[in-house]
């Protein structure tokens, strides 16, 4: 598998639907076994904070990569995205 760059995962980050979504119950392991599970399948996953959620999109973000071993990508409004480590150039 070809690595890519944070740039180039962004630019395909942009046409990706929100396949995971962080409410007003935070980051759970639910939620966390969710972007494991996804990221297997598809390497690049995007979710979305809804307005419900207390917890900032920043500290979400950070926890959440730490959590579920991803490389955290972008936080762009209310959305992240994550990479797998193994398919990404730091």
């Amino acid at each position: 598998m070809q690595k890519l760059t944070k740039k180039e995962l962004r630019g395909m980050g942009t046409e990706l639907k929100a396949s995971a979504h962080i409410g007003k119950d935070g980051l759970t392991q639910g939620l966390v076994e969710e972007v494991k599970s996804q990221i297997k399948a598809h390497k690049l996953v995007k979710i979305k904070v809804l307005a419900s959620s207390v917890e900032s999109k920043k500290e979400l973000a950070v926890e959440l990569a730490e959590k579920a071993d991803v490389e955290l990508i972008e936080i762009r409004g209310n959305t992240i995205l994550v990479c797998d480590k193994r398919a990404c150039l730091k």
